[in-house]
C-alpha cells in the first residue's frame, strides 16, 4: 500500500487500544457462552458455547434449520438469546451502553449473502453509507476512502456511478465487500460468501478475501455450505447439529468425527480432508493462472 493510500485509511479502529493491538492470537474476539436460543416454541440452540480467536477464520457449517444463520444474528446483536451471553471485544451484547454498542459495531463489517445493496443508490453511495453515518468524516475523505476500497476489491472509479441493477453477481459481491471493509474493521462476518458464483469466480473471490484478510489482519466468521471455500479459507470449523455444537477444530479434525451430519457434509471429500491436501489446495490458488495478480485485479467483471 502506498503512503497516499495509508494516509487515506480511516482513523485507528474505533475503541481499539494498544493492549488489544499487542494481544496474542489466542485472544478471543467473540465469546458465546452457554447460549440457548428459542424462536416461537422451537429451540434452535441449547447451551451452545464457542470462541472466535483473534486473527483466525472460523467457518460455521450446519444443515438446514441447524441455527447457523441464527448464530450469526446473535453475534451481530440482531437477536438476543433466551439464556446465556454473547460478547464481542469484551462487550456483552444486550448488556452494554448504546454508545459502547455503536463503537463495537463500527469494529466489524458484514457481507450478506445476496449483497444487500440499496437498489436506489449508486455503488459509491452504497460503499460510503457507513462513513456518512459517522457524520464527522469530511466529504473529500469519504471520496478518497471509497475509491481506495473500490481498488482493493478489483473495481474501477468508473464503477462508482453504476446502480446495483447494472452489476454482475460477482461485482455485487465486491461492492458489498468494499462496504463491509470501509471502516477498516478488525472483524468480518461472511454469510455464504461464494453463493451464486460459478466455480472460477468463487476461487477468485476467496483469493481476494484471503489477500484482504492478510493485508488488513482480519478475524473472520464465515457461514458456508461450500467445501471448497472451507478448504481455501477456514482455520477452524464449527459444526452445528441437533441444536448444539457437535464439533469444532481444524477441518481435518472435524471431518473425522462420526457424527451423521458431518459425515454427510463431507461425503465424497473424505480423502481430501487432510492437512497435506488442504495446504496443496491453498498453494494452487496462490500459484495458479492468477498468480502474481494483486487483490485489486484478481477478479474479472
Amino acid at each position: 500500500m502506498t503512503n497516499q493510500q495509508t494516509a487515506a485509511r480511516t482513523p485507528d479502529r474505533i475503541g481499539e487500544n494498544s493492549a488489544e493491538n499487542s494481544a496474542e492470537k489466542s485472544t478471543a474476539v467473540i465469546e458465546v457462552n452457554e447460549v440457548t436460543t428459542v424462536l416461537g416454541r422451537a429451540v434452535i440452540h441449547r447451551n451452545l458455547s464457542l470462541s472466535v480467536l483473534s486473527g483466525e477464520v472460523l467457518a460455521i457449517i450446519g444443515g438446514s434449520g441447524s441455527g447457523k444463520t441464527t448464530l450469526l444474528r446473535l453475534m451481530l446483536g440482531l437477536q438476543r438469546p433466551a439464556a446465556g451471553t454473547v460478547s464481542i471485544f469484551g462487550h456483552q451484547l444486550g448488556n452494554c451502553e448504546a454508545s459502547d454498542l455503536a463503537q463495537v459495531r463500527n469494529r466489524w463489517g458484514v457481507l450478506f449473502q445476496q449483497g444487500a445493496l440499496f437498489s436506489a443508490l449508486t455503488v459509491f453511495e452504497n460503499i460510503a453509507l457507513p462513513l456518512r453515518e459517522l457524520k464527522d468524516i469530511p466529504k473529500h475523505l469519504i471520496t478518497e476512502l471509497v475509491l481506495l476500497k473500490l481498488g482493493q476489491v478489483g473495481l474501477t472509479p468508473a464503477d462508482a456511478f453504476k446502480k446495483p441493477a447494472e452489476l454482475s453477481g460477482g461485482m455485487v459481491k465486491r461492492v458489498a465487500l468494499a462496504r463491509a471493509l470501509i471502516l477498516d474493521p478488525a472483524l468480518l462476518f461472511l454469510d455464504e460468501p461464494t453463493a451464486g458464483l460459478d466455480p472460477a469466480s468463487s476461487k477468485r473471490f476467496v483469493r481476494l478475501i484471503e489477500d484482504l484478510r492478510s493485508e488488513m489482519s482480519l478475524t473472520v466468521v464465515m457461514v458456508t455450505h461450500d467445501v471448497d471455500t472451507l478448504f481455501a479459507l477456514a482455520d477452524r470449523v464449527a459444526a452445528l447439529a441437533d441444536r448444539r455444537l457437535v464439533a469444532i477444530g481444524s477441518l481435518s479434525q472435524v471431518a473425522k468425527q462420526p457424527q451423521p451430519f458431518i459425515q454427510e457434509f463431507f461425503l465424497g471429500h473424505a480423502d481430501e480432508c487432510n492437512e497435506d491436501y488442504i495446504q496443496n489446495y491453498r498453494s494452487s490458488l496462490r500459484q495458479g493462472p492468477l498468480a502474481g495478480a494483486t487483490a485489486a485485479n484478481i477478479l474479472e467483471h
